[in-house]
């Protein structure tokens, strides 16, 4: 698969939690977690589960920074 985002990250997924048409899905990155919502389609499609080894694929026009 090739794609045009650069900010891939490698993950393990922690937990995946389907609820009506969306899901919520938990990767942990490098001791951190990252959280995404998809459909609940998708995860399907993907058959998340946990421990699965997945990428976080991150396209944004925007990144905030706060201290």
């Amino acid at each position: 698969m090739q794609i045009s985002a650069r900010n891939q990250l490698k993950g393990k997924v922690k937990s995946v939690v389907a609820d009506g048409v969306m899901a919520e899905v938990i990767l942990e990155v490098g001791g951190q977690e990252i959280v995404s919502t998809i459909t609940r389609a998708s995860a399907e499609k993907l058959a998340l589960k946990k421990g699965d080894q997945v990428l976080a694929i991150i396209k944004a026009s925007e990144v905030l920074i706060g201290k």
